[in-house]
């Protein structure tokens, strides 16, 4: 694609590029970047027609949406192919797409089905999906509010990573889990094994809630409250490996809890005891005619605090599980529960391009996600320039190693795509095997006998599709031949009744 000399000015001085977001800049991302062929094989889960175990209409059933120029939305676009998908995109030039369900039928041909039943159009499976948003912590935060983020606040999207990660791979086995950031304030969470995708509502609904800590409203004054004599064992990890040390060693400091006398009241607010509360106030009173510093008054209120809430003589109260609490009341995941409980919920496509801040959706790094910085996140317009200082290629692949994208692509299949399509066929062949053995050990009892009659051979062959000539050998076709097509007969003509009818007929 060739552009023309002022959009290349643009691109060669980065200080003219409009800033964020570019339609037309967009067309050329679309057109020469965008992943599609790692794109569509990751939500085929090997369904791509290559195994004869697949279900080939699985992709065509999935729900796709479109977010256009002037907010014009396009819900249940469904595609057959990577190429129908590739030239939808690049014909609509989406500012958003969003993924939803398999459905049980085509989604674009759904008033079809309108007329059958309540239970025909439903979805029957999805991702388990994870939405956090760092705007959900504003009352913890100081530094920014809203969708802007920075440095001192973006850690608490790593922690929530850290800390749901290890939970989904500990406590629920799930292996193939693929994060994401928003392109602006948040990540979002992929659960991509089998067994997570074919969860029902009800049981997404249980997993989330195992993860619900954080109730709080805008106006609550607690918002945790971890109940019983002990913590749960996954609250129990997530604070001891994870959340103190965070609050202690980073977030203290970095959003100067105890800074303020309003900041100050807020975290008294979370003592249950009055009493106690004016206690510990008033040794932070002392504080300020004091010549401890800014930096170190955090620290030092925060040890008064423990220690007065872990002493002696008010463990009767109940009061040393408060510090716990309000450790997690500053530092837990904050999830969007409807978006992790219900299947029919959409969720913005990886390799999108934000509309509001022009960077890509890029995958994240579990294992390294301490060293994610959203700020360094390639943009639109910093794409297309990497692209132009070297001359556009037909190869979109060529195109993409020659960009800072490249990695994220790279990361994208060796650590999530690769791995997960690996377990996907060895999933499908081992449905394919069984199904194969049920087969075999739904009809082990026909017994297939020397009859030398045009009218059986006929019968038989109408069930098996093949034309018999009159001298056949029927005493030496192997058993493992026939009945696999018998088996797919009985599927394709729906005549299981009829077949066992006939069998038993020709062995009688």
């Amino acid at each position: 694609m060739e552009i023309d000399d002022q959009k290349q000015q643009q691109l060669e001085a980065p200080a003219a590029v409009p800033e964020g977001f570019n339609t037309d800049y967009l067309r050329v991302y679309y057109g020469k970047l965008f992943p599609y062929g790692d794109f569509f094989k990751w939500l085929c889960y090997g369904n791509d027609g290559k195994h004869p175990g697949c279900d080939q209409s699985y992709v065509g059933r999935r729900e796709f949406s479109f977010t256009l120029e002037n907010d014009i939305y396009l819900r249940f676009q469904s595609f057959d192919s990577a190429a129908e998908l590739e030239s939808s995109i690049k014909e609509k030039c989406p500012f958003k797409i969003d993924i939803g369900p398999v459905y049980s039928v085509d989604p674009s041909k759904r008033h079809a089905y309108a007329q059958s039943g309540n239970n025909v159009f439903v979805p029957v499976e999805r991702e388990l999906i994870f939405d956090i948003d760092i705007s959900d912590y504003d009352d913890v935060r100081y530094c920014c509010s809203g969708a802007d983020v920075c440095s001192d606040c973006w850690p608490l999207m790593t922690i929530a990573i850290k800390i749901l990660d290890t939970s989904l791979r500990d406590d629920f086995g799930f292996s193939h889990i693929l994060w994401v950031y928003s392109g602006r304030r948040g990540v979002h969470c992929w659960v991509c094994d089998s067994r997570a995708r074919k969860l029902s509502n009800e049981q997404r609904a249980a997993i989330a809630d195992y993860f619900r800590v954080y109730k709080g409203g805008e106006n609550a004054l607690k918002k945790i409250s971890l109940a019983g004599p002990v913590l749960h064992p996954f609250l129990a990890r997530s604070y001891m490996d994870v959340l103190k040390t965070f609050f202690e060693d980073r977030l203290l400091l970095s959003q100067q809890l105890f800074s303020s006398e309003e900041r100050c009241q807020k975290i008294l607010d979370l003592i249950p005891d009055e009493n106690v509360a004016s206690e510990v106030h008033d040794k932070w009173q002392g504080n300020r005619r004091s010549s401890i510093s800014k930096e170190d008054v955090n620290v030092t209120r925060w040890e008064q605090l423990k220690t007065t809430l872990q002493s002696g003589k008010h463990k009767a109260q109940g009061l040393r599980r408060c510090v716990e609490e309000i450790v997690f009341s500053y530092t837990y995941p904050r999830l969007d529960m409807e978006v992790s409980k219900h299947m029919n919920h959409l969720l913005k496509a990886p390799f999108c391009i934000h509309p509001k801040t022009g960077r890509v959706c890029v995958p994240i790094d579990p294992s390294n996600c301490d060293d994610f910085d959203p700020a360094a996140v390639p943009t639109l317009s910093q794409l297309l320039g990497e692209l132009n200082a070297t001359g556009f290629q037909t190869d979109s692949e060529n195109n993409l190693e020659r960009t800072s994208l490249g990695k994220s692509i790279s990361f994208f299949r060796t650590s999530f795509l690769h791995p997960l399509l690996k377990a996907c066929k060895e999933e499908l062949e081992s449905a394919y095997n069984a199904k194969l053995q049920q087969s075999k050990n739904s009809l082990n009892w026909v017994t297939v006998t020397v009859k030398h009659s045009n009218g059986w051979r006929q019968d038989l062959g109408h069930f098996m599709q093949v034309r018999c000539s009159a001298d056949t050998d029927w005493a030496a076709w192997n058993p493992d031949q026939v009945l696999p097509h018998l088996a797919y007969c009985a599927r394709t003509l729906n005549k299981k009744f009829a077949l066992a009818h006939s069998m038993r007929s020709l062995t009688g």
